[in-house]
């Protein structure tokens, strides 16, 4: 069976039904997005918020505490021509606030699962190259995020 997460844990405690989750919404990522075949996966760490405003700070300058950073390793305009890797490559890397998630789930009135598979839907659109700086990438970011988790059936409650 093809990889399509190799998740590691910082400060937070291993979690199996939250890999079978990721695993199946990264699965569905790379179906909708026609890159299931290739030979890529992504690396995702799950944390808590101390961790991930260190890293918001060092690599983005921004000394808070966020949801979701996402890492690409390649450009939009390169992403298709890695069709036929020898070898496995990480797409990029996603580091979630397992905290942040399970408060934004109580603040929107939804599940944890729901607001978890966001998150990670929205991590794989960044490391697509995907963006949310203005009105129209926003539009089509979010069309792409819930157009993948409707086909999981993973909706707002």
């Amino acid at each position: 069976m093809k990889r399509f997460a190799e998740i590691e844990y910082v400060d937070y405690s291993e979690n199996k039904k939250l890999e079978e989750l990721i695993n199946k919404v990264l699965e569905e990522c790379f179906k909708t997005e026609k890159i299931d075949s290739y030979n890529l996966y992504i690396s995702v760490t799950l944390t808590n918020p101390e961790y991930i405003r260190k890293l918001n700070k060092e690599y983005r300058q921004i000394d808070k505490e966020t949801d979701v950073l996402s890492f690409p390793m390649f450009e939009k305009d390169e992403i298709k021509s890695l069709e036929n890797l020898e070898f496995e490559e990480t797409l990029g890397d996603i580091v979630i606030s397992v905290q942040r998630v399970e408060e934004q789930a109580k603040e929107y009135g939804h599940s944890f699962e729901r607001e978890l598979a966001y998150m990670v839907v929205h991590g794989f659109y960044h490391l697509m190259g995907e963006d949310h700086m203005n009105d129209e990438e926003k539009k089509i970011m979010r069309a792409k995020e819930e157009n993948v988790l409707n086909k999981l059936n993973i909706v707002r409650e």
